[in-house]
């Protein structure tokens, strides 16, 4: 795990090698552990280094025997032992016991198709010195960011915007932050910034004089539904690749540990991970003292079954002070306040352990959210089509109405919004599905940008601004295209979610943690704005200090903070979003 940076210069004028310097600095949280780059005629290539694979040898960058190739890595291959004795079987020398040493070899012998060849999560960039040519390559599902910025003068990439900071125009992505206001995050390849993209998830990039092309080189839309599959032989499976998931992703050479909720997903993962190492596995936890959002006692009742060295940490609402720092670390608005106890999570972790195991992805393949009944049990649901099928899920999951919307933006503001941003990138992936089933439809939507956008970012900068490294098992290549080729009734059946799922996994957690009820890893935000925070809420929107008038309309703001704290209506998401758009607003702009 670390930070990846570098440019390409277009202009025929050479950037200072002071660039490298600053862009490493801006992410030396990503890797505290080294700091190394190339820096040639025409392109710069960086790394900074968190340090869990071969931490004596495997500083970056990584070049050819001739020196031709230059190549560093953000992320973790989590086969390359395999494919390095496959490589040294076929006659190829190895320096060192780096994942990234396996990549460059890799690339040398099979080009950028062996990206196929990779297990892991990663962001990679290749520089050809001969060709003057630059690839970027980011992992199948986006676990690992990867961002572009692309000026008159140079190309740029790194692994957080705030890389870019002292060469980009910081212009507001309005159409964006209209996206994030329908959905709580911003749709990839789109960024809060007018010029600033995502590499998308399974997508690599080459950088030449002439041109910048990306190419796709997976993506799920190209499974096929196995209707035959017995409910017998799909658990059988599905424990099988999880439990290999699992097995694979504890190679390390830093003490690990894992996050454990006592749900479903942690629990199958700390399960797993008990039978495969020789000591208690550490595990991790945040409480709250509201009852209905704490999981504390559900987490230790895991870590008693597994006989976990277990670590729990009780925060209340003082943990707003944070607000602004997990926004820095985004660099852009996330209005899911979830992103504050996992960063304290993570430091908890962080004090013993550099790396740690999660239950990331596992709702979003298997049906986990309640937000997925109403709209995914309907009786017509397989006989819609996709204009049909969005005019529904867009609701179940939207956060401001598009009517609210309209009314929250200042008039000189709207000409500058692609009204149906979010329509026409959702209509655009549901016609990749056409031959899912209507509930491996929704989720596909998820997979595809709610993943990326939001769910995904949160472990990895979260634990990043910690330096510690997550990693998701259920997020495995094999255990992601199976999902996709699971009926959608074996997910969801008659209301029951992860239906399955929880069947195949109840000998090893229990019926209790299996089928107790879902809570949500998040802060009771909704009760604090009406009590000890509404205060705070009114300071940060309608004050003298606040930018986001600048922007919306604060007699709409006022009304609804109004409502809020009266009990009359649930604006828990929307205010929250809005104190985001704020917070970064204070960071990144000046009126």
């Amino acid at each position: 795990m670390c930070g990846i940076y570098g440019f390409f210069e277009q202009s025929g004028k050479m950037l200072s090698e002071g660039v490298l310097p600053a862009m490493a600095s801006s992410l030396t949280h990503r890797g505290p552990d080294g700091v190394g780059f190339y820096y040639g005629k025409h392109a710069g290539i960086g790394n900074v280094r968190l340090a869990i694979i071969d931490p004596e040898g495997g500083g970056q960058p990584f070049y050819s025997q001739d020196k031709r190739v230059v190549v560093v890595q953000n992320g973790e291959i989590f086969n390359y032992k395999k494919l390095k004795q496959e490589l040294v079987e076929s006659g190829v020398e190895f320096s060192t016991n780096s994942d990234t040493e396996v990549i460059l070899h890799l690339y040398l012998k099979y080009g950028i198709e062996c990206l196929h060849m990779l297990n892991g999560m990663f962001a990679i960039a290749i520089y050809e010195v001969d060709s003057n040519k630059l690839i970027l390559a980011r992992d199948r599902i986006g676990e690992k960011p990867l961002y572009y910025y692309h000026s008159e003068d140079a190309f740029y990439f790194a692994s957080e915007i705030k890389a870019f900071q002292p060469y980009i125009k910081k212009k507001i992505n309005y159409s964006a932050l209209n996206a994030f206001l329908r959905l709580n995050y911003i749709p990839a390849p789109h960024t809060a910034y007018s010029n600033v993209y995502h590499v998308m998830p399974g997508h690599y990039m080459i950088i030449t004089d002439e041109d910048v092309t990306q190419i796709e080189w997976w993506d799920l839309s190209s499974q096929k539904i196995n209707h035959d599959i017995s409910k017998g032989e799909w658990k059988e499976k599905f424990l099988g690749l999880l439990d290999d998931s699992v097995k694979l992703r504890l190679v390390s050479d830093v003490p690990f540990g894992a996050f454990l909720s006592g749900g479903v997903d942690s629990s199958s993962v700390v399960g797993l991970m008990s039978q495969h190492v020789n000591q208690a596995v550490k595990t991790y936890t945040i409480g709250f003292p509201d009852p209905r959002f704490d999981e504390s006692a559900h987490a230790q009742e895991a870590a008693t079954r597994f006989n976990t060295e277990h670590h729990c940490e009780i925060v209340g609402y003082d943990i707003v002070s944070d607000w602004a720092d997990f926004i820095y670390f985004c660099d852009q608005p996330h209005g899911d306040v979830s992103f504050m106890p996992m960063r304290k999570v993570s430091s908890l972790a962080a004090r013993d352990v550099k790396m740690v195991l999660t239950g990331d992805g596992a709702d979003e393949l298997f049906a986990g959210y309640e937000k997925y009944i109403p709209f995914l049990s309907r009786k017509d649901i397989e006989d819609l089509n996709s204009e049909e099928f969005l005019s529904g899920y867009l609701p179940s999951i939207s956060m401001f109405t598009k009517d609210l919307c309209n009314e929250l933006w200042k008039n000189e503001h709207k000409n500058n919004i692609q009204e149906n941003l979010v329509e026409s990138e959702l209509k655009s992936a549901l016609d990749r599905v056409s031959h899912f089933d209507a509930i491996n439809k929704g989720l596909y939507l998820d997979m595809r940008y709610l993943l990326s956008g939001n769910n995904l970012v949160k472990p990895d900068r979260m634990a990043m601004s910690e330096s510690l490294e997550t990693r998701a098992p259920f997020l495995d290549y094999r255990m992601m295209e199976f999902a996709f080729q699971t009926p959608g009734s074996y997910k969801l059946y008659q209301q029951d979610k992860k239906h399955l799922f929880k069947q195949a996994v109840t000998p090893l957690i229990g019926e209790n943690l299996a089928y107790r009820k879902k809570q949500m890893f998040t802060v009771p935000i909704g009760e604090w704005f009406k009590t000890e925070l509404s205060k705070y809420c009114f300071d940060i929107l309608l004050s003298e200090n606040s930018k986001i008038g600048e922007i919306f309309n604060l007699d709409l703001i006022d009304s609804m903070l109004n409502k809020h704290i009266a009990g009359e209506e649930n604006y828990t998401r929307e205010i929250r979003a809005l104190i985001s758009i704020e917070l970064w607003l204070r960071n990144i702009f000046e009126f």
